[in-house]
């Protein structure tokens, strides 16, 4: 791995920890709860899930790979189904990396280096061996479903005190399909539900094709966002690869719905990391 590329790759890390097996400690609902239908928690959990406009926030990462501590700050901008916007800081507030992602590129500047990238989801793809998109990017960062993608094939049970939905086969809805990544993408997908909130506590998916990555995020710490919706401020993430990775992501200073900007200036004097 090249080094200009480590923080980039740390944040693709954060957002889709590969995990080839894990258990995970959940929250047990002592209370016995009545086994629902797909389509009932389904409307549950789009009634309850978060809803935004726009969404700013600043953040701690703590990251440790093979005895190797290291931990982050920064900020992060979103505005729904368009922009993804990552400001990586030392704890003098100096930044050193900066992301920007769209619904059709990524872009990242490392000013410790002085170098940038400019590219498409192919780069990330080929990385993780696995086909993502913004959106799922975004579901997976503030703890929504996917919400372009099919749920008629999921199968319902109680797992642990949660509910939890489950299916062998999840494409994206052929009216959302704009490539032939899309309509080749399906994903074999797991979620676990709190019976009382229905907020996602946990998060697992693997894509249908050879060797790819199975994804998984764990969210806690839910608080109360305008005093009517819950939003997860602890994402703990598991890499099972050479080395166990931890990563653990806490959420402050949450802002809502308020006018942003996205800054992503290249210097004249930095060098192209491709």
């Amino acid at each position: 791995m090249k080094q200009s590329y480590t923080l980039f790759f740390i944040f693709l890390i954060i957002l889709l920890g590969g995990i080839t097996s894990c258990k995970t400690k959940r929250s047990i609902i002592k209370a016995p709860i009545k086994e629902e239908g797909a389509e009932f928690l389904f409307a549950k959990l789009k009634a309850n899930e978060f809803k935004f406009q726009t969404f700013e926030a600043r953040f701690n990462i703590d990251y440790n790979e093979n005895r190797k501590y290291l931990d982050f700050k920064g900020q992060i901008r979103i505005v729904k189904d368009s922009v993804i916007w990552i400001s990586f800081n030392q704890d003098l507030g100096i930044e050193i990396a900066r992301i920007l992602i769209t619904a059709d590129t990524v872009k990242y500047m490392d000013r410790f280096n002085k170098k940038y990238l400019i590219t498409d989801y192919a780069f990330i793809n080929n990385f993780l061996n696995t086909s993502i998109d913004f959106g799922i990017l975004q579901s997976i960062i503030l703890g929504n479903d996917f919400e372009y993608y099919d749920r008629a094939k999921f199968k319902t049970s109680v797992d642990g005190g949660l509910y939890k939905l489950s299916t062998g086969g999840r494409s994206k809805l052929k009216k959302y399909v704009r490539n032939s990544n899309d309509a080749e993408r399906i994903f074999l997908q797991s979620i676990w539900l709190n019976p009382e909130t229905y907020k996602i506590i946990q998060l697992r998916m693997k894509e249908l094709t050879k060797n790819s990555k199975k994804l998984s995020a764990d969210y806690s710490g839910f608080e109360n966002m305008d005093g009517q919706q819950l939003f997860p401020t602890t994402i703990n993430y598991l890499v099972e690869a050479e080395d166990a990775i931890k990563v653990k992501v806490d959420f402050n200073r949450i802002v809502l719905n308020q006018k942003l900007n996205f800054p992503f200036k290249i210097p004249s004097k930095y060098s192209s990391a491709n």
